[in-house]
């Protein structure tokens, strides 16, 4: 099986390149923007048959230079939901994942693509359908119009297309997405520097660390990529979250009780690791009033009617993990 993986070098794109060696595949083309030099560690070790800059990977793509391509892992994307520049995300997102999937219908290639539930925004119901499909910013949007797109091929769709919303992904290779990595990643570093995390306090209608999100460690997306890789029946926009929100206090437990066992201590509940200091509340910042989403719970009907039964970890196993991979880092 020949492979593509665009965004190869970033967090779940690097995650997928390692999966897809797991399971023997090693006929992988990888694509990226290097600009970010540091950014190659996430494949060491990977095995890889060829490499593109994504400038040059598209062009070459659209017109079959590069031979028969079984299945493109569409990961490729700027992710930042603070980026003001609708152009620029539009462009990025939208018009080029357009293109990607012209081309892969034109020849025979198979899309598995990144979508987000941010695509959701202020939504209280995660399903996926246009009535609960509220994006708060242009990031959100970029992702919807593509799903609309998506959704509009699949009737006479020549082969497999498949999106998949991922709610909030963590896991190992996300540091050089600097702020927006995810929470456990900040908090095991705030613990690392300061002995302390932080979260925010009271806030949309939810008491102090109390907002909830689902999230999902990033072997469990992997896992989900490689399902629907060996099931080419399956298409569709799909929800990629465990299904089970927790909130960021979860989280913050997690992450400190785990760095706290590597050094041998106990674990503590969160009133105790408040009461110690250990866990601080800050107010809650202007620059995200209003476009925060408070809760996000993916509704998982649609993956498992197509048969994908994988069972994800729960914040404290996966965060467990997380933070153990991290110390070996250091």
């Amino acid at each position: 099986m020949r492979v593509v993986v665009t965004g190869a070098a970033g967090m779940i794109g690097s995650n997928i390149v390692h999966g897809l060696n797991a399971v023997g595949i090693d006929d992988v083309i990888a694509v990226d923007d290097l600009t970010d030099g540091p950014k190659y560690r996430n494949l060491l070790g990977a095995k890889l048959a060829d490499y593109f800059d994504r400038s040059e990977f598209y062009n070459r793509f659209t017109h079959g230079e590069l031979g028969r391509i079984d299945v493109v892992l569409h990961q490729g994307a700027c992710s930042d939901t603070m980026e003001h520049d609708g152009r620029y995300m539009m462009d990025t997102n939208y018009r080029c994942s357009k293109a990607l999937l012209d081309a892969c219908q034109a020849q025979g290639t198979r899309l598995l693509y990144a979508s987000s539930a941010a695509t959701y925004g202020g939504s209280a119901s995660f399903r996926e359908e246009p009535q609960f499909e509220h994006p708060l910013n242009v990031y959100g949007y970029s992702k919807l119009l593509f799903d609309n797109v998506v959704r509009r091929a699949l009737p006479t769709a020549k082969t497999q297309i498949a999106g998949f919303r991922y709610f909030n992904v963590y896991g190992p290779r996300e540091q050089h997405k600097a702020r927006m990595a995810s929470v456990a990643f900040h908090h095991f570093q705030q613990y690392r520097d300061s002995g302390k995390v932080k979260l925010f306090g009271d806030y949309g209608g939810y008491a102090a660390g109390e907002q909830s999100r689902d999230f999902v460690f990033v072997d469990d997306v992997v896992a989900v990529n490689l399902w629907f890789l060996q099931n080419p029946q399956a298409s569709g926009v799909f929800n990629l979250g465990t299904g089970r929100a927790q909130p960021f206090n979860d989280v913050a437990v997690a992450t400190v009780n785990a760095a706290r066992a590597l050094q041998g201590e106990a674990a503590m509940p969160l009133a105790e690791l408040v009461r110690q200091g250990l866990v601080e509340y800050i107010a809650f910042p202007e620059a995200l009033v209003g476009k925060y989403q408070c809760f996000t719970q993916a509704d998982l009907t649609r993956l498992r009617a197509v048969g994908c039964q994988h069972a994800f970890a729960d914040v404290a196993s996966g965060v467990e993990r997380y933070v153990q991979w991290l110390a070996r880092q250091n």
